[in-house]
């Protein structure tokens, strides 16, 4: 009777990790397409929001494709990984800083159609993202801290497209700069909380 109840117990991880790895590889596709979209659109739009929600949309795709690599290992092995996400998140913020003082010395207006138009398409793409994310955001560290990743692409999605109403609004640059500025702090947040996440669950583990 007891070894029916641990292979039930065996089968139901297996599906579970199972479902993960689908989750991932799905949600991995969608952000590589979206950085490159997002990559594009920012070029021909001049746009530093965009630029940032790119760049954020690549180090997600980094994060999916680590944490599908992890599904099944040991916890200490997830909260090491968890760590990694958190150093990718802050080197996105470091990017987008570049980026911020590099359009400061070189000012310009961006299109806001080509901000408006990219930034609801990979508002609609994360959206799914955190859809199929959000059954495991209280799960093991590896999967909670790719939640957090998907979350934050909905704070970034709609505000790239507040940036596209402001631009069009007042027919200046300093709405796309101040999104952008708001996108570095909410990297820098969320690469604190994925940090000490990892660092606590490897000190338990450890």
């Amino acid at each position: 009777m007891s070894d029916c109840c641990g292979c039930g117990k065996i089968v139901d991880v297996a599906a579970l990790q199972a479902k993960q790895r689908r989750v991932l590889r799905i949600v991995l596709a969608i952000n590589l397409a979206t950085f490159v979209m997002m990559a594009a659109a920012a070029w021909w739009s001049h746009s530093s929001s965009l630029l940032s929600g790119s760049l954020d949309n690549l180090g997600d795709a980094l994060t999916y494709a680590i944490s599908l690599a992890v599904v099944g290992a040991s916890m200490q092995a997830k909260a090491r990984v968890a760590l990694l996400k958190g150093l990718l998140i802050l080197c996105a913020a470091i990017a987008v800083a570049v980026q911020i003082g590099w359009r400061l010395t070189h000012p310009a207006v961006p299109l806001f159609e080509g901000m408006g138009i990219a930034g609801a398409l990979n508002l609609a793409a994360n959206g799914v993202c955190l859809w199929l994310l959000n059954p495991f955001r209280n799960g093991d560290v590896n999967m909670a801290s790719a939640w957090e990743c998907s979350r934050n692409d909905i704070f970034e999605g709609v505000a790239v497209l507040l940036a596209a109403l402001a631009v069009w609004a007042f027919g200046a640059g300093w709405p796309d700069l101040l999104i952008a500025a708001a996108l570095l702090v909410m990297f820098l947040r969320s690469a604190l909380r994925v940090l000490r996440s990892a660092w606590r669950e490897m000190r338990v583990q450890g």
